[in-house]
C-alpha cells in the first residue's frame, strides 16, 4: 500500500510558478507510475501529467505542455510537478496518484480509474 501527501500549492499571480511535491510512503515506490490530476469547482477531475516508474517516460495534457514538468526522485520517494507560466484556468485542486504497474514504461494511463492510490490534494489558485 502507498500513502501520498501533496504540498506546494498556493496563491500566485498569472505568469507565476510553483513546485508541487508528492511524497509517498512505502518501500515499493519505484514500482508505481505516478500521475498528477486536477479538479476545478464544478468540473470533472482531469489528467495533467504522468511519469513512469523509472522516469523513462512522461506524458502531459495538451493544455500544460511546455509549461509543466514532471519529475521523480525514487531515492526520496518523491514526484515533483514544476508549474510555470500559470494561467487563471490552472486554478484547481491538484492531486497525485499512484498506479502499480510492471508494464512497459510506454504504457502510462491518463485515466483516473487506473490509479489505485490518491493523495488529499493541494490547492493552486492563480489570480489574473
Amino acid at each position: 500500500q502507498v500513502q501520498l501527501v501533496e504540498s506546494g500549492g498556493g496563491l500566485v499571480q498569472a505568469g507565476g510558478s510553483l513546485r508541487l511535491s508528492c511524497v509517498a510512503s512505502g518501500r515499493t515506490f519505484s514500482s508505481y507510475n505516478i500521475g498528477w490530476f486536477r479538479q476545478a469547482p464544478g468540473k470533472e477531475r482531469e489528467f495533467v501529467a504522468a511519469i513512469s516508474r523509472s522516469a523513462y517516460n512522461t506524458l502531459y495534457a495538451d493544455s500544460v505542455k511546455g509549461r509543466f514538468t514532471i519529475s521523480r526522485d525514487n531515492l526520496k520517494n518523491t514526484v515533483y510537478l514544476q508549474v510555470n507560466s500559470l494561467k487563471p484556468e490552472d486554478t484547481a485542486v491538484y492531486y497525485c496518484a499512484a498506479d502499480y504497474s510492471l508494464n512497459s514504461p510506454l504504457l502510462i494511463s491518463t485515466t483516473p480509474s487506473s490509479y489505485e492510490y490518491w493523495g488529499q490534494g493541494t490547492q493552486v489558485t492563480v489570480s489574473s
